[in-house]
């Protein structure tokens, strides 16, 4: 009898559920083994939590089961994970289970950690300092904006890296429209602190997103570095020392890597593991892959990151799994949408090398998006890819777009 091989995909989150999906199709079921581990079984719809707090989206609209984008032939667990024997070729679960892999995709994903930062989660949490980057933040801040009369609205990055860089950009754009269109936009003062020097990490795109800031009356404050929250007295403070104080507190925590990772000695400092930014590869184990945002790679940690990347990685271990040199190489694409109020959006295309340049996109010259450019289109755009996010890419099904990033269309 033939022994089956075991494939092995820790986290059912956007990353993981793709390459399930990918995989099932491609490995034979009479040999290979497919097991998905996660501790969770709702699936959220997370660039969706942007739009809660504004009234937007409901709770409903941005939840399913994660079991219903699972392929039918693998085994799905729902636990908690101790630890990773990578020595061991083996993962221990929560209640002392080892499961054996031959190999094994790490899909983990980034957390918020707000209890790295001192007062961060003190007296104020969910009552005047909230995320949005949780179901349960973002339900608590569209609670609190109901009522809410004005007051120095303050957006603050604690640190880098984080889950999708754009989406505190299209907070601030949408709490500068939406206390405008309640005649609240005078009485509301916002400010955006953000450690990096400028309103992105892309010169160009920094300069145009900046300058959007600008028009819009919001205070940029860069290079500070949040060192603690001060609860009795509503202010940030800095690591030098300086003070921002706030009637409504809008933090992006610090985000790290499972602490499953710290645990298998297998991560960096913030729990992220070492990762091969071409192939995908795990620096340390060769039967290892890596996908999606737990990996230490030097890109967005962004949903359309790891679709990207799951079409290399469906090569590379496809690739790995028949003993050939491998033949794909991610080259940090990563796209995003960026809403920018009043119905209208933005766009950019970048990856390691190119940083984002106006022009238009998927077709050259056609669009229909345009590339550094404020359109009602782009908007859609953003809008459309909720249903293509539940329907075609959990799916592991091919979309219009290139999984390298293309100079097409792109102006220079």
């Amino acid at each position: 009898m033939l022994k089956m091989k075991k494939l092995l995909i820790l986290g059912g989150g956007t990353a993981g559920t793709i390459m399930a999906n990918k995989m099932r199709k491609d490995l034979p079921r009479e040999e290979w083994d497919i097991t998905i581990v996660d501790q969770f079984k709702p699936h959220y719809y997370q660039p969706g939590f942007l739009f809660i707090p504004f009234g937007m989206y409901k709770e409903r609209d941005v939840v399913k089961p994660k079991g219903d984008f699972f392929p039918v032939g693998m085994n799905v667990i729902y636990s908690a994970i101790e630890r990773i024997a990578p020595d061991e070729n083996q993962v221990i679960l929560e209640d002392g289970v080892a499961l054996k892999y031959d190999f094994l995709i790490i899909a983990t994903g980034t957390k918020t950690m707000p209890d790295e930062t001192p007062g961060l989660k003190g007296s104020l949490w969910y009552k005047q300092i909230f995320d949005f980057y949780t179901i349960e933040g973002a339900l608590s801040l569209a609670n609190f904006f109901k009522t809410w009369k004005g007051g120095h609205l303050v957006i603050n990055i604690a640190d880098m890296p984080y889950k999708c860089p754009v989406a505190p950009l299209e907070f601030t754009f949408f709490a500068d429209a939406f206390f405008a269109e309640r005649g609240l936009r005078d009485k509301v003062k916002i400010s955006y602190v953000t450690p990096l020097s400028g309103a992105f990490t892309k010169p160009r795109a920094s300069k145009m997103l900046g300058g959007m800031l600008d028009d819009k009356n919001i205070n940029v404050i860069p290079d500070f570095y949040l060192e603690k929250v001060d609860n009795e007295n509503k202010k940030i403070i800095s690591y030098d020392e300086q003070e921002i104080p706030f009637d409504c507190l809008v933090s992006i925590p610090v985000n790290m890597g499972d602490k499953m990772i710290q645990r298998s000695e297998m991560g960096d400092d913030l729990n992220y593991v070492p990762t091969n930014k071409h192939t995908l590869q795990s620096d340390k184990f060769e039967n290892i892959f890596v996908i999606g945002d737990a990996t230490n790679l030097p890109t967005s940690k962004a949903g359309s990151v790891a679709h990207f990347e799951a079409d290399i990685l469906h090569q590379n271990l496809l690739a790995a799994i028949e003993n050939r040199p491998f033949t794909a190489s991610f080259d940090g694409h990563a796209n995003c949408y960026i809403e920018t109020g009043y119905g209208k959006g933005t766009l950019i295309d970048f990856n390691y090398d190119t940083e984002p340049l106006p022009g238009s996109f998927p077709f050259p010259g056609l669009g229909p998006f345009g590339l550094l450019k404020e359109s009602r289109m782009n908007h859609y755009g953003k809008l459309l890819f909720r249903w293509i996010y539940w329907h075609i890419l959990l799916k592991g099904k091919d979309m219009p777009i290139d999984t390298e990033m293309t100079m097409a269309g792109k102006k220079l």
